[in-house]
């Protein structure tokens, strides 16, 4: 079940804060977070696959190649991209601020931005807003609540979702939070999401598991087919649940998988309904490919193309739209074998 809101403090030993320091205009709009977790976390992170990429994404990158992290800085209003040797002077500033608000070392912060591209960020604002997060760093729902806020852009709502599974009967808990709406495409997309859980695996487990889920969900979203400079995504796991160390394998890491995957599929189906200018929130489904490759390939043709997506905005079911769309993969498609639904 998909919780309403306030999730991401949910795992045990992580908190979070959210102030307006001013880079978006209203200031009843929170622009600036933290998300710190008590003690060193497992964490793991994918990013853009674009080569044009924010200085943020390039630090954060960096930064959780050791495995592990004390938290996350994020502002949203600015996405620092296309600004150059300011640019990334700034995030790594960022960072600084960030460790130093909690005593820890600067690497051990991943930072995000996301919001307009070419501008500086106003690092005056940012460095007043880290420390006033820093004095309201709390575990409770509402400072939870307003991460998630934090982060939103062009997002008419908030995304949030949650599942509890129960390992060596231990409550296991995994939360997430994301922001997107527009320059979605697979491959992640103007998107940041956040993952905290508090169950207890090691790093490469971890990244398999999150990639796993990421490939399932983030990375077949799409709304108008441009790729991003600031996609992040990054899973933290606190090991507080105190659970036997998870293996490879095992029904109890299944239980985990199938925990992780599901928010992250909540994720990235509230990212799509959610797209701009969006009326409805279409789900392709292939069946009976050759393999599961070329089932994605004719999914990302009909999910991108401009004749399937006017069909569906016009409520029109003109299915040779579909049809056509799925054979331009260049799929191994047999068309006296193939078989079409639209709805029921």
């Amino acid at each position: 079940m998909t919780a309403d809101n306030g999730v991401i403090t949910r795992p045990k030993g992580f908190r979070t804060a959210a102030v307006h320091c001013g880079i978006k205009s209203d200031p009843d709009k929170p622009d600036l977070a933290l998300l710190v977790a008590d003690r060193p976390a497992v964490a793991v992170g994918l990013f853009t696959s674009n080569p044009i990429c924010s200085p943020a994404v390039r630090v954060a990158r960096e930064h959780t190649r050791r495995g592990t992290l004390r938290g996350v800085v994020v502002n949203a209003g600015n996405a620092n991209a296309c600004t150059g040797q300011q640019g990334r002077a700034d995030a790594r500033r960022m960072a600084e601020l960030a460790a130093d608000a909690i005593d820890c070392a600067p690497e051990d912060f991943a930072v995000a931005s996301t919001g307009v591209i070419g501008h500086p960020l106003p690092m005056d604002k940012i460095q007043q807003g880290i420390e006033a997060a820093r004095q309201r760093l709390s575990d409770d729902a509402t400072a939870a609540t307003e991460f998630a806020r934090a982060i939103c852009t062009t997002d008419r709502w908030q995304k949030e979702a949650l599942r509890t599974v129960t390992i060596d009967s231990r409550s296991v808990t995994v939360a997430g939070v994301a922001k997107g709406a527009g320059m979605i495409s697979p491959n992640m997309a103007t998107m940041l999401a956040f993952v905290t859980t508090d169950a207890n695996l090691d790093v490469d487990l971890l990244r398999e598991l999150t990639t796993t889920a990421v490939q399932q969900s983030f990375n077949r979203t799409t709304v108008d087919g441009d790729t991003s400079t600031n996609d992040t995504v990054l899973v933290l796991a606190s090991g507080l649940a105190d659970n036997e160390p998870l293996q490879p394998g095992s029904s109890k890491t299944a239980a985990l998988a199938d925990a992780l995957n599901e928010v992250c599929l909540d994720l990235a189906t509230s990212m799509a309904r959610d797209g701009e200018g969006a009326t409805k929130l279409v789900t392709v489904h292939v069946t009976g490919a050759l393999n599961d490759e070329q089932a994605e390939r004719a999914a990302r043709h009909i999910c991108n193309s401009s004749l399937v997506k006017t069909a569906m905005f016009g409520c029109d079911p003109n299915w040779g739209r579909i049809i056509v769309a799925a054979g331009s993969a260049r799929i191994q498609m047999d068309e006296t074998r193939t078989t079409l639904r639209i709805g029921n």
